[in-house]
């Protein structure tokens, strides 16, 4: 090791090297130097960090903020020897401390300290639900001025770039208040940050604090005025999304992107008539009980897999999670893998599954709620678009959400559930593909409105007890509804094969006659 013409006495050692991967070859010195006995990397300070390196570490009050707020959020400020602020650590809650620089206004992560994760600032100083409000704010010093003022939880996001991975991340503790209310800065980035956030919760419980002739929250408190802010937090009201356009240029930005399919559906001719599944649009489909309906289900969420490469959500509330991976992996081998005698090994069923999802937490799958509450589901599928990003969920099926209610009960909860459901999916822009159980009379079981929500309604239809085993194992689709291109009607015939648990469509093959239609025999074609 080169020598030192100080002191060498070490003051911090087994520390990550700034210069080379190791984590634990660096070692600093009480005269500043620091040295990695792996690279053999020297460093020496100059004479302005010589003479300035000696420092205290201190609770002090800042830009309005007093002491007793930094101690309780431990920020502590770094002093030099003169007795010069040189930059303040907040420190979060898995020990990383971020830093801000007094001098540039500068920050960065204290590479002594664990590296940053997602999260939020300030979030192990209060307990989840610990009070009715949350406030959370674009920058530390903001939480701390904010909770100067309203001695409530208050926590930061490490950035607006960062904002809604920072509150995913915390969602089931920020979800736990009765409200919550979003302090972000005045800028475009901090309103552009406040639409990203809000949009992982319910709006009924969503305030935005507008702040008026400042920037921020720290701005008002640096200069005297946290009156005025208080009373701008107190006049926060609810989130609203932008709902009303008028100009030409907002015109274009609907209107700019091309008309195109849909993702196909795996049967052809109900792709033909819906043009595809889209985002926006919820799609219902109907049965009666042991149809099949749940392995029309599977071959969409497979196709959807196949064929996009966006997050899917699977709820299927009948079906185990095991029984639902089978299904899927099932699909990728042609095999029904759920059954004793396939002979497919778990390292097989593995393999395909992976194969069929193709990227790791791409596919979500949930299962049981445990609850009556239609506020669950609600907020589960909420939770798995904005903050899982999936862009396709499937519901199988929707009565089994509110199955311990009754009579009344139910009928006001699937109304209810519905119509939040479809609010969703138009401002979230995904899309849902839900299933219901119809009566004898073809009315979707619970609630007549489950039907009247849906954008399109496929009507499925089988012959349970035929004695022929193609009729018996053929599913009629009908179309009843569609709001996108106004084609109803039959809409094809699907042929389950119990030898590889697969479904595909039935061609019909024969010759025309001279109006055009097909005569002759009905095939399956797999």
């Amino acid at each position: 090791m080169p020598s030192l013409q100080t002191s060498t006495t070490i003051v911090e050692r087994h520390i990550p090297c700034p210069v080379c991967p190791s984590s634990d070859a660096y070692c600093l010195y009480d005269d500043g130097h620091g040295y990695c006995y792996s690279c053999k990397y020297l460093y020496k300070p100059n004479k302005e960090e010589e003479a300035l390196n000696d420092y205290t570490y201190e609770y002090i009050g800042h830009r309005g903020i007093n002491k007793e707020t930094f101690r309780f959020y431990n920020s502590i400020t770094k002093i030099s020897e003169n007795g010069k602020p040189k930059s303040i650590g907040f420190k979060y809650p898995n020990q990383a401390v971020k830093v801000r620089t007094l001098a540039s206004k500068d920050f960065y992560w204290d590479k002594n300290s664990p590296s940053p994760e997602p999260g939020l600032f300030g979030l192990d100083k209060f307990g989840a639900g610990s009070h009715k409000y949350v406030t959370i704010t674009e920058g530390e010093l903001d939480a701390l001025s904010l909770y100067q003022v309203l001695r409530s939880p208050v926590v930061s996001v490490h950035s607006a770039v960062t904002a809604a991975r920072d509150c995913a991340a915390a969602r089931s503790w920020l979800n736990s208040f009765e409200r919550i209310y979003i302090a972000f800065d005045n800028d475009s980035a901090g309103r552009e940050a406040l639409r990203d956030v809000a949009r992982l919760f319910d709006y009924s419980k969503v305030y935005a604090v507008k702040f008026s002739n400042r920037k921020d929250a720290n701005e008002y408190t640096q200069a005297g005025e946290e009156t005025n802010l208080l009373n701008i937090w107190s006049n926060a009201k609810k989130y609203l999304p932008e709902s009303i356009v008028s100009s030409f240029s907002e015109f274009g930005r609907i209107l700019g992107d091309p008309v195109t399919r849909g993702v196909a559906y795996p049967f052809h001719t109900l792709s033909e008539l819906t043009y595809g599944i889209r985002t926006g649009e919820t799609v219902l489909i109907t049965a009666q009980e042991g149809i099949g309906k749940t392995e029309i289900m599977h071959a969409i969420e497979y196709q959807l897999l196949k064929e996009t490469d966006s997050n899917v959500g699977a709820i299927f509330l009948e079906e185990p999670k095991k029984r639902h991976l089978q299904a899927i992996a099932g699909l990728e081998l042609r095999k029904p893998v759920h059954l004793p005698d396939c002979n497919v090994t778990p390292s097989e069923v593995i393999s395909a599954l992976e194969k069929a999802v193709a990227v790791d937490e791409r596919l979500h799958v949930y299962s049981h709620f445990g609850s009556d509450d239609p506020g669950v589901l609600l907020d589960t599928i909420r939770f798995l678009v904005s903050a899982r990003a999936c862009r396709y969920i499937l519901l199988d099926h929707i009565t089994m959400a509110v199955s311990g209610l009754a009579g009344e009960d139910e009928r006001r909860a699937l109304d209810f559930l519905s119509t939040k459901l479809e609010m969703m999916v138009k401002e979230l822009d995904f899309a849902l593909i839900i299933v219901s159980h119809v009566n004898d009379f073809g009315q979707t079981r619970g609630s007549r409105y489950i039907s009247k929500i849906a954008d399109i309604r496929i009507d499925c239809v089988r012959d349970l007890v035929s004695l022929d085993p193609v009729i018996k194992n053929t599913t009629s689709l009908t179309i009843s509804k569609n709001r996108y291109s106004g084609k109803t009607g039959p809409a094809g015939k699907i042929v389950f094969d119990p030898e590889t648990f697969t479904m595909s469509e039935q061609e019909e093959v024969g010759n025309a006659d001279a109006s055009g239609t097909q005569s002759g025999d009905q095939r399956m074609a797999f």
